[in-house]
Order: structure tokens, then sequence, then C-alpha cells
């Protein structure tokens, strides 16, 4: 089978099959739309006139983020340390249920192939530091490119991508509510330099009898940049299907990043609690 096409037929991540029975979302690289790189003939995303990854969308503009954050500094002291740069401890998954990436100078890295890891930890309402880095030597293009992602109970989704003078469907750029809202802004760095994420994730909520009363809301700020503000997801996050909240599930979710083969790599996670107001 030809590069290109394998390619083209590549699965953009495969969720194991967990005990709330999360089922597995697939993704293809990108077909042309009528203008941009994208899709026209997925369905209609709710409240807005854009299809699912459609490349008539416009582009979120660009901004350029500072040239330099702190990765040295101290996590809060009610944090909840994820990744200290030593080892994969707190996480699980992959392909034989245990870990398969790397860990080196102070980061860990997608080994392709080995598969998605999650935290062993479940949360409800927190706010998320991660930082990563898109592999320096550039290699594919559009979706094939430093493609990773932060998802949460492995189907909802906040795109990592590399997004510096990489044009694909915006809804599928880096920071993007994957398949659903693009970020305000384009606030990518250059291959290879560390970027962070700050994300304020709220869970949805369903009642006794099953029925949605809250969304998923999140909070993102790419490199310093707020790229979202309290942003409701209109549910799952699947690849050219528009998700829903059909299948109800406790608060508490676990992390998950994904293996899209890239070599991704990601340090300095961690992770707390929003808690609740006039609460000690």
């Amino acid at each position: 089978m030809p590069a290109m096409l394998k390619q083209f037929l590549a699965p953009k991540y495969l969720v194991p099959t967990l005990a709330l029975g999360v089922v597995a979302a697939l993704t293809a690289a990108d077909a042309p739309g009528k203008k941009g790189v994208g899709y026209t003939s997925t369905p209609i995303i709710p409240g807005t006139s854009w299809h699912v990854h459609d490349g008539d969308r416009p582009v979120p503009r660009v901004v350029t983020p500072a040239e330099t954050f702190s990765h040295l500094a101290k996590p809060p002291s009610d944090a909840v340390v994820i990744f200290d740069g030593t080892d994969l401890a707190n996480f699980e998954g992959g392909k034989n249920g245990k870990p398969g990436w790397k860990v080196e100078n102070g980061y860990m890295e997608v080994v392709g192939g080995t598969g998605s890891i999650q935290t062993k930890g479940k949360f409800a309402d927190f706010q998320l530091h991660l930082e990563f880095a898109t592999p320096a030597e550039v290699k594919g293009n559009s979706q094939g490119r430093g493609n990773s992602g932060v998802l949460f109970n492995g189907i909802y989704e906040v795109q990592v991508l590399d997004s510096y003078e990489n044009p694909t469907y915006p809804d599928g750029q880096c920071a993007a509510l994957y398949g659903q809202s693009p970020p305000l802004v384009n606030a990518s760095k250059k291959p290879g330099e560390w970027q962070s994420y700050d994300i304020i994730w709220e869970c949805p909520r369903w009642d006794a009898e099953g029925k949605n009363v809250k969304r998923a809301a999140v909070t993102v700020i790419h490199n310093g940049v707020v790229v979202h503000h309290r942003k409701e997801l209109t549910g799952t996050t699947p690849h050219q299907r528009v998700g829903d909240y059909s299948k109800p599930h406790p608060p508490e979710m676990f992390i998950q990043l994904q293996d899209h083969g890239n070599p991704m790599r990601y340090r300095n996670i961690w992770l707390r609690s929003l808690g609740e107001y006039d609460k000690p």
C-alpha cells in the first residue's frame, strides 16, 4: 500500500473500552474541502452552520505568544503531581496494559504504536497544567504532523497538533475542541519548542433518570493566551460525527494522552481540584 494511502487510512485514535463503556473513536487523515483542507459532507455541528471538520470554516488568526515561560515553577501546594519527569507510575494503558512511552531528560515521549496512556486517578472539575513539544524535525502535514491529544474519559478531546504554519481543518488544529470548536486564535509555537496548556475542565452531569442537566465546559489557555473561555461542548468529540450526551457517566474522569504515532513530548503535568465556594 502506498505510504500516502496508509496515512489517509490511519486512525486518529483508538480509545480503550473501559468499565464505563467508552466506545473507540476513529479518525482519518484529511480529505480535500471546497476551499481549505477538511470535509464538507459531514454532519452540521449543532448551533453552527459548519460541518464537522469543515475546510471552509474561518481559520483562527495567528497570535505570537511570549518567547519563554517558566517550566521550573513548582505546582501549587494543593496540586496532584501527575508527571514530574521521572516515571510513568501514575499512568496506565497501552497495548499491553502498561505504558510503553519512554521517559528521559525530564519528559515523556510517545513511542508510536504502543498505545495511548491515561491517569490511574480520576478527577471531577479541575485545573490541569501540562507542557508539550511537537517534533523538531517536521514530517508530514495537516493532521499527520505532530498529532496527539489531551482527552477526558477518552471521549472529550482538546487537540494537540503542530499548527505552526500548518494548514488543516480549523476544528482539528492545535487547541481545538476536536470536531466542534476551533480555538479563538492560533497561539502555536515553532516545532520543537515547549508549549503549555492550562485547562479548566468542568465535567458534565446527568440526573437520576439519565437526562443531561449540565454540559461539559472548558477554558483553555495556550502558551499564556486564552483560546477558549468556558466553552460548552455539544457532546463527545468523535471524528466526522456529531457527539452527544447520550451515555451518562460519573463526573470523575481519567485524563488520557494520545498516541497518534508521532514522537510527541510531555512534561510538568499537575492537576488541582476546583473545589466549591464557601467550603473550607
